[in-house]
């Protein structure tokens, strides 16, 4: 997802792929032996736990992956739950943003003896933690980390997610760029992992396009001021500019429209961090057409109003449900793999994740692919955020990208959704 972010914390609906969801900086492994023990200590009840942003900058991403990751528990344990136990309540931490609080709450995750953590939501603070718990030996799956570095980790196959990497999002950005006529591009990201992977991929797939990438530039998303950044874009002199940000975008875009480079004038795009209904009334107040013609892409999730409703009816505080099916899926994901190999050792059962969600009869409930299982079928759930079909490296292989557009009264419409495949 398809998805949206909200641009600030207590706004709604800003979009992240995301994450692309990428946000955070951290690095890779965090520096620390990981605790002992994770699934090493199966007892044949399945025990997830997450690491999530409960505060921080992401913090509006917590509430619908965690409600989801509990709604996805509640209904495997109606139908019996997994090798005929009920999974216990989730163990949780708070990724926060910071890369130190992050590896602290999965450390603590861990500790409580957990086959498997659900996040973390930026794909920043996954790197911050992932040596941790993969090195554990648990099981690890996001629903929202897109960074592309995540696809080839070095994880053993506990590393799983099911965002589509930003690769696959891309080329379809790419791609509808170059057919509103642009060909002197100018593309400027967040410096961080989502936003160099999808710089990097959209770069790539406009050169093979034939487009002229002007302008590739990174910067600082926690700057106070964009003015040196934007006379850049002005300086490379593009017909159209790719913005690849979370809630800074704003300000980068007040700069661009300022100094004569708005949507009136030249074609601006965005990508899974700034689809968001707030965003016209976040650059101009009172002026919602200012970003009129503005377009983007985002992961899109499956047309599933149903599990929404159903999602709403669980947790009635919800307002925003960025991410909510990727998390859900997550769960059933991990819940369906156990079943398969009839163990909660994440060692075992890690084998049977990919398995699960290809190549085998169609299913789109725990209770009906837990029936298949049950009686010797390999199975292939198609989850609530659509077909999942991993590739051997844990993740889509297709995804559904949506691209969307900013009316002349600062409406956001979808305009159309684009399939996206991995060469692998």
């Amino acid at each position: 997802m398809r998805r949206r972010l909200r641009m600030l914390m207590g706004l709604s609906v800003m979009a992240l792929v995301a994450a692309g969801c990428g946000g955070g900086g951290g690095e890779a492994g965090g520096g620390a032996a990981p605790p002992a023990g994770g699934g090493a200590r199966a007892d044949g009840v399945l025990k997830l736990g997450f690491v999530l942003p409960q505060t921080g900058q992401l913090a509006f991403l917590g509430p619908p992956q965690i409600q989801a990751a509990r709604y996805a528990v509640s209904q495997i344990n109606e139908a019996g739950g997994v090798l005929g136990k009920p999974i216990p309540d989730l163990v949780g931490g708070d990724e926060a943003d910071q890369a130190a609080v992050a590896q602290q709450s999965a450390d603590r995750v861990l500790a409580s003896g957990v086959d498997a953590v659900i996040g973390a939501a930026a794909s920043g603070m996954t790197l911050a933690i992932i040596d941790r718990v993969t090195g554990a030996n648990v099981v690890q799956c996001s629903g929202s980390n897109t960074a592309p570095n995540l696809t080839d980790y070095n994880d053993n196959g506990y590393y799983v997610r099911t965002a589509p990497s930003d690769a696959l999002q891309g080329p379809v950005l790419a791609e509808t760029v170059v057919a509103d006529g642009h060909s002197r591009v100018a593309i400027v990201a967040r410096a961080d992992d989502y936003g160099r992977g999808l710089a990097k991929a959209t770069a790539q797939a406009l050169e093979e396009a034939g487009a002229t990438v002007a302008l590739n530039e990174t910067y600082d998303p926690n700057s106070q001021n964009f003015d040196a950044l934007v006379q850049q874009v002005r300086g490379a002199q593009p017909n159209a500019v790719v913005l690849v940000s979370f809630e800074e975008g704003t300000q980068v875009l007040k700069g661009l429209i300022e100094a004569g480079m708005g949507p009136g004038s030249v074609g601006i795009y965005g990508a899974d961090g700034l689809r968001s209904e707030e965003l016209p009334q976040l650059v101009a107040p009172g002026n919602p057409a200012v970003l009129a013609g503005m377009k983007g892409t985002a992961p899109a999730s499956a047309d599933n109003p149903q599990f929404l409703t159903d999602l709403r009816s669980f947790a009635p505080e919800l307002t925003e449900v960025q991410y909510a099916p990727q998390v859900f899926d997550c769960v059933n994901v991990i819940a369906l793999a156990a079943e398969s190999a009839k163990s909660d050792d994440p060692a075992v059962f890690k084998d049977k994740i990919v398995e699960v969600t290809r190549d085998g009869t169609k299913c789109t409930t725990f209770t009906e692919c837990q029936r298949l299982l049950a009686n010797g079928t390999d199975i292939d759930y198609d989850g609530v955020s659509g077909p999942l079909d991993f590739v051997p490296a844990g993740e889509p292989g297709t995804a559904s990208i949506e691209v969307y557009t900013f009316n002349d009264q600062g409406a956001l419409q979808s305009l159309r959704t684009v399939q996206s495949a991995s060469a692998k």
